[in-house]
């Protein structure tokens, strides 16, 4: 997936795990929470069978997704800003 997409499926999975999540960061901030996301996102479902993210799909955005919510939640509870299990 060439770095275009990338930015594109970050900025994406960034901005909806921020309405998810209840935080903004600004659009860089979206990119970049977006891409390690998709890292992270696609970690967890190797880690549960699944495969990663794969190109630019419906799939790869709800892996991004799904790594950015829990990026968003591991940096919330660790300012302690009312992150909880």
């Amino acid at each position: 997936m060439g770095i275009i997409l990338w930015i594109v499926l970050g900025a994406i999975a960034g901005w909806l795990a921020s309405m998810i999540m209840k935080s903004g960061y600004g659009i860089l901030g979206d990119i970049v929470i977006g891409i390690v996301g998709a890292v992270i996102g696609g970690f967890i479902m190797n880690l549960l069978g699944y495969g990663g993210v794969n190109g630019f799909n419906v799939y790869s955005i709800l892996v991004a997704v799904l790594g950015a919510v829990v990026l968003l939640w591991i940096v919330k509870a660790a300012r302690g800003n009312g992150a909880r299990v």
